[in-house]
Formats: C-alpha cells, sequence, structure tokens
C-alpha cells in the first residue's frame, strides 16, 4: 500500500498566500492530490490542535500518511507546540516532512533531535527581538522620546472640546470638526 501524502500550508493574514509553499513542495517532487492540500489563514501563535483547518486535517490522517510542510514554522510558534504536534503525528503512525529541514522525518529520533534544537533556537532568537525591542523602548522613554502614535488633538483642542461639550455639542460634531473619531472625542 502506498502512503497518502498531504501538504498542510499556513499563512498568517489574508494578504498573504499559500501558493508559494504548494509550488515548493511540488518542486520537490511531491504530487499531491488537490483534495490533499490543507491550506489555513490563521497566526502561528495559535496552537496547532486549536487551528479549525489543522484540526480536521488530524482527523483525516491515518497510520502511514505523510505529511509535509515547508518550514517548522507551519506548524507553530514555540518549540513545546510544535514538539506536541510532531508526537501527535508520531502517535497515529503518520511521518512528518519538513523541506527546510532536507526532508528528515521530523517523528524519527534524528529528525525529533533535530526539530528540536532547530525550535529551540528559533525560540531563542524570537526571545532576544522581544528583549532588544524591550530594551529600546524604555531608552527611548529615558531620552524623553514619546512613544506610540503622535496624539490627534493638541491639549488646546481638547480644553475646546471640553468647553463645547459643556456647552451641549454632540460628540458627533465634534468629531467632524476636529476630523477624528468619536472614541477620541470621548477620550478628550
Amino acid at each position: 500500500m502506498t502512503s497518502r501524502v498531504f501538504l498542510y500550508a499556513r499563512v498568517s493574514t489574508i494578504e498573504q498566500t499559500a501558493e508559494n509553499q504548494i509550488t515548493e513542495v511540488r518542486a520537490a517532487g511531491f504530487a499531491i492530490r488537490p483534495n490533499r492540500i490543507i491550506t489555513e489563514t490563521i497566526s502561528g501563535s495559535v496552537a496547532a490542535r486549536q487551528r479549525p483547518e489543522f484540526s480536521r486535517l488530524l482527523d483525516r490522517l491515518e497510520e502511514g500518511d505523510v505529511l509535509v510542510v515547508t518550514k517548522l514554522d507551519r506548524l507553530g510558534r514555540n518549540a513545546l507546540d510544535i514538539r506536541s504536534t510532531v508526537d501527535a503525528l508520531a502517535g497515529i503512525g503518520v511521518k512528518l516532512h519538513c523541506l527546510a529541514l532536507g526532508g528528515v522525518d521530523l517523528t524519527s529520533s534524528a529528525g525529533r533531535m533535530t526539530m528540536q534544537v532547530i525550535a529551540a533556537v528559533a525560540e531563542f532568537e524570537r526571545d532576544l527581538l522581544v528583549e532588544r525591542t524591550q530594551a529600546g523602548l524604555v531608552r527611548a522613554k529615558a531620552n524623553g522620546r514619546s512613544i506610540g502614535r503622535p496624539a490627534s488633538l493638541t491639549e488646546e483642542q481638547k480644553a475646546e472640546i471640553r468647553t463645547a461639550r459643556d456647552a451641549g455639542a454632540s460628540i458627533s460634531s465634534l468629531a467632524r470638526t476636529y476630523r477624528v473619531s468619536r472614541q477620541t472625542i470621548n477620550r478628550a
């Protein structure tokens, strides 16, 4: 019996497309039937088992099947979620083929070790990026720079708005006059 081959292609936003992933897998020599190509638009920060399409895919997979992904981050953003997903696939006898890792079966002993090292390094890099970003924000605040979007209204305009509201002006008319949202008027 030949193995059924599935492709899981995930993108994070609706502006993105999974076509590059599909093309990459086909260029690697995989002939995957269209009904076995599962695409999903959802953040990688959502655990794989909580993604609707991936969850349906898990229900379809059987022992001996092969699941192909282009990169490890298609499965998840942290080492724990990726490992949990790989363990679940191995538990039902599904092989996981990651193109970016040279096609090693991630459910094998060598594949699991490779995957864990790479996932841990990727998570470490993300943590370092967050730390550098936070340090940069603290430094900017310490140097007196304002962080975030510039204010829509000056302090003088806010005072004018409060005076106009006390005189009975509507929030909608003030929003139109100052060309800001009703929420901005409410905050003023």
